[in-house]
This record gives C-alpha cells, sequence and structure tokens, in this order.
C-alpha cells in the first residue's frame, strides 16, 4: 500500500521585506511498531514507506536473527492492518531467539545509541575482510553529490535523511530516506537482505548526517566496506570502526572528506 509521505501546509513566509502565504510541504512521521515472531521489539517513529524493509533490516542490523531465516513479514498478524493504520509490521521467522523487547519509544533523532558495547560486537560480528573497501578519497568524496539526485523527498521537505549503497566507482546502487537516520540505513539493509545481498562486501555505506556509534554497527553487522557521512562522526564510532576494520570518513562535503579509520 502506497502512504503518504509528505503533507502540504499553508505558511506564513517572511522574505525579510514582507509577510505573505504560500505552501509548504512537510515531511511525515509516523511510529511503526516492529514484532519479531511473538515479541514487540521496538516503536520507531519513522516515515512510512519501505516499512518492511525497515522491520528486516532493524532486526538484522541488531542481531535479533541470528542464524534463523524471515519466512514472511506481513502488516500487523492478529487483526486486519488498516485496524493499526499501517503501523504495525510482524516479522516472522524459522527459528529467530526470543528477542528482548526494547523499552520506550525509538526516537527519529538518535536510535537506540549506545545499545551495545564494542565488545559485545566483537563477539557478535567479526572483523571485516581486509582491502575491500572503495578507499579512493575522489570517488568517497563524489558520493554526496551522487546521492542527492535521488533524494525527492529531501528535494521536496528540506527534512529528511538518506542511506545509499554505493560501489567502489561511487555508484550508488539503492537510495533510502527518513526522517530518521539509523531507519534510513535500516531501510538500505532490509531491502539488501530480503534481496540476498548479504554480506555487502565491496560495498560502501552513505549517511546524510553524522555518523555515530550505531551507524558503524549497522554498516558492520550488514558487511559493508565503508561508511561515509556528511557530518561528523563521534569518539565512540571511530573505536567501533577500527575495531570492525571499517574505513570511516567524515565531513565529506564540497569534494572534501576526513577519514577516521
Amino acid at each position: 500500500m502506497t502512504r503518504g509521505r509528505s503533507q502540504r501546509v499553508l505558511v506564513r513566509h517572511w522574505d525579510g521585506r514582507e509577510e505573505h502565504r504560500r505552501p509548504d510541504d512537510l515531511i511525515v512521521e509516523e511510529p511503526l511498531t516492529i514484532r519479531l515472531d511473538d515479541v514487540t521489539v521496538t516503536t520507531t517513529m519513522r516515515t512510512p514507506g519501505h516499512d518492511f524493509e525497515l522491520a528486516a533490516g532493524f532486526c538484522f542490523t541488531e542481531g535479533l536473527l541470528e542464524d534463523a531465516s524471515i519466512t514472511s513479514i506481513r502488516y500487523c498478524a492478529t487483526e486486519p492492518a488498516a485496524d493499526t493504520e499501517y503501523n504495525l509490521v510482524t516479522v516472522e521467522t524459522d527459528g529467530a531467539p526470543v528477542a528482548t523487547p526494547r523499552l520506550g519509544l525509538t526516537t527519529s533523532s538518535c536510535g537506540l545509541c549506545g545499545a551495545e558495547s564494542i565488545e559485545a560486537l566483537r563477539e557478535r560480528l567479526r572483523p571485516l575482510p581486509n582491502g575491500a573497501a572503495p578507499v579512493s578519497p575522489g570517488v568517497l568524496a563524489a558520493v554526496p553529490e551522487r546521492v542527492r539526485v535521488s533524494q525527492d523527498l529531501f528535494g521536496t521537505t528540506g527534512g529528511v535523511h538518506a542511506a545509499a549503497a554505493f560501489t567502489a566507482a561511487g555508484e550508488p546502487t539503492l537510495v533510502r530516506e527518513d526522517i530518521g537516520r539509523h531507519n534510513a540505513v535500516d531501510k538500505v539493509v532490509g531491502r539488501m537482505l530480503l534481496d540476498g545481498r548479504l554480506p555487502a562486501h565491496g560495498l560502501g555505506l552513505f549517511v546524510s548526517g553524522r555518523a555515530s556509534f550505531e551507524m558503524v554497527q549497522k554498516a558492520w553487522a550488514a558487511g559493508f566496506a565503508a561508511l561515509v557521512a556528511v557530518s561528523a562522526p563521534s569518539a565512540l564510532a571511530v573505536e567501533t570502526a577500527q575495531a570492525a576494520g571499517l574505513c570511516l570518513a567524515g565531513f565529506a562535503r564540497d569534494g572534501q572528506l576526513n577519514f577516521y579509520s
């Protein structure tokens, strides 16, 4: 089902000299509750669209699936989807461990930051293969502009983040947008998981905001060789990228960037 992803409102605009009324498009933000088999694992504030990808990607990057495979994804599971306004998704598997519910509401700004330590990630994930990263500075610095042409929702609203998978040549292969940075990443990872394209060795992951610990965690879990962010990384993100063997670049804008690992 196609959901509205932006909403038009009438605003009063001050142009520096006078005030006049004009339409403005806003990004839609709604809660999505994700259930893994019989357990509600989280509720996240997201932009409707690609909800199945988001649910699959979240369960995967948070390590909730372990070695289990997804057998089906659907809206709700016990009542008509319209009754929950398409804001509840159930992921069913062939034997995932019983998940521990994530208490509270996951916000669109920070997600579940710091939910796992680097040590816990090392127990769950192996270091990434050496020599697989698209490390050409010129290629990585050009990725933001190449992704920008596919950010339709950002062009309309100016209020949404993007994540993209890209090749060693810097060519975006999959772009997703969402009000939450972590949601956009999970939508990319979820689509690749459902298509059987993980681990993403040899590919890079672009994010339109900062590179937090959570962004590095998700990139590592999915097997990306590089993470390129428009803004700064956190200190913990850099430590995590070094532990993962992940190429981490930040402040990728205007053809420039910094390498942190």
